[in-house]
């Protein structure tokens, strides 16, 4: 399988589905991540929080939007490589993207039609007229270009379609178990994380410009993977609701729906402590 995320920021990847990502990964499946803004004005905690000392180090008080670009790029590339990320795919947009540009939809399109993806992990697009939102904006520009890749003609474009199989949205503005908070809209999967989800804390670490490394990443796998967790029946989860329905020869029934008990789930569920194991460094 071919994977390929679509994301507003270089930290977006990893927070939303790195757990995923990493057991795919380890399956020995191709994982793409296509960032496309550069993030230098996004949670740029080392750069502003410096400007609030007395005594600013004039090497982080100095840098330029190259700088902090390079410094957040070496931080997504660790992570990658942690995570098992096979080719990150950096478009470098400016953070400042609002509206949905033709331009930016023929970019993703070409990276989704030369990869050709079976199945594509984004955002999911809160509000499609909310433009203050970037990661509303990367993934209405996904869709687009998923349906402009999916209308290519090699008469004229040079490369037949790319059809990709399945879209998997990630961060439904919902509770984890909730069908009727969006009306209907929900998580409808959820991805067991807990044998990964120390690769997924050290993967997060590397985003030390944003604030992310340390308390952040225990607190937001606790708090966000945690309660997916415990609507899933295991430790740590990764949830997503996806795009297209999905047909099966017979009425499907997972392995972890089998294994679950329901009278001692709760417990079971509740096994690992994150910040003993993985404590701050």
């Amino acid at each position: 399988m071919k994977i390929m995320t679509i994301y507003a920021h270089p930290a977006d990847t990893i927070t939303n589905c790195g757990g995923t990502l990493a057991r795919h990964a380890a399956n020995g499946d191709e994982v793409v991540a296509l960032i496309l803004t550069h993030g230098g004005r996004v949670h740029a905690n080392r750069y502003a929080e410096e400007w609030r000392k007395d005594d600013p180090d004039p090497a982080i008080a100095a840098a330029d939007l190259d700088q902090i670009v390079a410094h957040k790029k070496g931080e997504l590339e660790r992570a990658a490589e942690i995570v098992g990320i096979t080719e990150l795919v950096t478009l470098d947009l400016d953070d400042a993207m609002a509206v949905l540009r033709e331009d930016v939809v023929d970019q993703v399109a070409e990276q989704i039609a030369r990869r050709r993806p079976d199945v594509v992990i984004c955002d999911y697009p809160q509000n499609p007229v909310m433009t203050a939102n970037t990661h509303t904006v990367a993934t209405m520009t996904a869709l687009a270009a998923l349906g402009r890749a999916a209308g290519q003609l090699k008469n004229l474009d040079g490369r037949a379609e790319t059809n990709v199989r399945q879209v998997f949205f990630t961060s439904v503005p919902v509770a984890a178990t909730d069908g009727l908070s969006l009306y209907g809209t929900r998580n409808d999967l959820f991805v067991d994380i807990t044998p990964v989800v120390g690769t997924k804390v050290a993967a997060m670490d590397c985003f030390e410009s944003q604030g992310y490394a340390g308390l952040f990443a225990r607190k937001l796998i606790e708090s966000s993977n945690g309660e997916f967790g415990r609507a899933a029946g295991v430790n740590f989860a990764e949830a997503y609701s996806r795009l297209y329905n999905e047909t099966h020869d017979l009425l499907p029934l997972t392995e972890a729906a089998l294994r679950a008990d329901p009278l001692t789930r709760h417990v079971d569920y509740s096994r690992i402590d994150l910040r003993a194991r993985f404590p701050v460094p």
